[in-house]
């Protein structure tokens, strides 16, 4: 019955038959099967199909619910049980959001992998609100985000400073002016990140405290990460606000430079976010380890 679980959980977070089959390496007469066969355990079906598509039906959704719970006991019980025998082992779901994910916490993950083999990690990129999504659905444990919507049932917490600077290519025309007036912005062609990026939230907010809006800028392309940002300045004459971390290496190559904005400075802090009221061990490590690696305290 756990296998049986296993599937119908990676089709219902997938709802694609075909995707659940490559993911746990099983035919797709297979994973049909198992469904099938939890369908004639619980005498009802568990998904709507419409041709090629499917769904969860209301008792599947009610499935989905306790399966979410009955694996997060296992997580704990793996985890709790392995202290017994100085051996942590167990399962982390994280999610992070892009710039996190390709400049923060790699690092960090390589050290915890060194002090904790037998704890498998699985990571979820995607943008803030995606990462704040998967957290309330359950579909991971814990995130590290690059801003905070507030939501009510996620717990902030800030751990990283970091700012957000003006860049472009180093051979553009304006990167040799010290400094760049609030109403420049309004004639300049950006790069900005797509709507639900932590990133674009922070922007917008700091720019309306100086009274600039984001529609006053000329977008000339929104791209959804920010090493394709980073490639379209190389070869353009655009703008970007972005992470201080993320342009380290091209600062130092002098591919791009930072750009000073009179009045303006845009700082803000990277989140770990868990659920309120949610805590398990294997989170809670994982925070320590976050929290030793950059020399903070808890």
């Amino acid at each position: 019955m756990d296998f049986r679980l296993k599937v119908f959980y990676t089709v219902a977070t997938r709802l694609n038959f075909t995707k659940a089959a490559t993911e746990l390496y099983i035919s797709q007469p297979a994973v049909s099967k198992h469904i099938q066969e939890l369908e004639e355990t619980y005498k009802t079906k568990l998904f709507e199909r419409n041709g090629s598509k499917i769904a969860l039906t209301p008792a599947g959704e009610i499935l989905l619910k306790h399966t979410k719970s009955i694996f997060k006991i296992y997580r704990e019980i793996d985890f709790d049980l392995s202290s017994f025998i100085d051996n942590r082992q167990g399962l982390l779901r994280l999610g992070s959001s892009t710039t996190i994910s390709q400049y923060i916490i790699s690092p960090v993950l390589a050290r915890f992998h060194q002090k904790q083999q037998d704890i498998k990690v699985n990571l979820l990129n995607g943008n803030t609100e995606q990462i704040e999504n998967a957290l309330i659905n359950k579909e991971i444990e814990i995130g590290i985000v690059e801003g905070q919507t507030k939501n009510q049932s996620i717990k902030y917490i800030p751990f990283l400073k970091d700012e957000l600077v003006l860049v472009c290519n180093s051979k553009n025309a304006l990167a040799k002016q010290n400094e760049i007036s609030l109403d420049d912005l309004k004639s300049m062609k950006f790069i900005t990140r797509e709507r639900g990026s932590g990133t674009l939230e922070v922007i917008e907010y700091a720019l309306k405290q100086v009274n600039v809006k984001i529609s006053d800028l000329q977008i000339e392309m929104q791209l959804g990460s920010t090493e394709s940002i980073k490639s379209y300045l190389l070869n353009s004459d655009c703008f970007a606000f972005m992470s201080i971390h993320a342009v380290n290496k091209e600062l130092q190559n002098n591919e791009l430079i930072v750009l000073d904005v009179e009045n303006l400075s845009i700082e803000r802090y990277f989140y770990i976010i868990t659920l309120v009221g949610k805590s398990d061990p294997l989170s809670e490590l994982f925070i320590q380890n976050i929290y030793s690696f950059y020399n903070l305290k808890l």
